[in-house]
């Protein structure tokens, strides 16, 4: 009896440079601890849960405090936002892996890739270490940017430090503010997840484990089904 065979189907073929990867949400699901932490804080101003939620994820916290209370002074929100990540970094019960985020990791070590991150970097090795994930050697957090998602400076950034050209990156991203960036810094973005459908990213996936890399002579592929 000869051994029964089983194909993968490919439905997309994506050539690739570089990978930059967004960190909540992408690679791993800090849901629960985010949306607590920001339901305490916002509940003090009688700010509407469902709108605050709308609004925190794929942000710097300081940012989405200024979109959610216009009129404090900025002083506050970053004093606020301080003690918002040191809240996090110490608050990682239900953080848990994005499924296939290991197995795409560690099939970039061999390539370009980066961290792209709205959290900072005491939070990024944090939740990465809550997940069991090995944090690449190139990040860039918030300390390393003036402007938040969905401004494009973190994205264009990480292509730099790795001297890839932006429209030879590929971005894996979840929240709407992130995929306004990958696009508005001219990469092609990988919505991660069933939300992410739904903020126009140019490619998307339920999870990682639908992402294969695979070696080419001049780079990679990432191939999706």
């Amino acid at each position: 009896m000869w051994p029964q065979r089983y194909s993968v189907t490919v439905t997309e073929t994506i050539h690739a440079r570089a990978v930059l990867l967004d960190m909540d949400g992408t690679l791993v699901d800090s849901t629960a601890v985010v949306e607590r932490l920001w339901l305490a804080w916002a509940e003090p101003h009688g700010l509407d849960p469902a709108t605050v939620l709308g609004v925190i994820h794929g942000r710097q916290g300081h940012q989405s405090m200024a979109i959610l209370l216009p009129e404090r002074d900025h002083e506050v929100n970053i004093h606020e936002n301080a003690v918002m990540l040191a809240n996090e970094s110490s608050d990682v019960d239900g953080v848990v892996t994005i499924s296939g985020a290991d197995e795409l990791l560690t099939a970039l070590l061999p390539h370009p890739h980066a961290i792209v991150t709205s959290a900072d970097l005491t939070l990024m090795n944090a939740r990465m270490t809550a997940a069991g994930l090995t944090v690449p050697a190139i990040a860039v957090t918030a300390e390393n940017v003036s402007a938040s998602k969905p401004d494009p400076e973190g994205f264009l950034r990480a292509a730099e430090l790795l001297g890839v050209d932006p429209a030879d990156c590929v971005v894996f991203e979840d929240s709407s503010a992130g995929i306004q960036a990958g696009l508005a810094a001219g990469m092609r973005v990988i919505g991660v997840g069933k939300h992410a459908v739904t903020h126009g990213p140019t490619h998307h996936v339920d999870d990682l484990t639908q992402v294969t890399v695979v070696d080419t002579d001049d780079g990679f592929t990432l191939n999706l089904r």
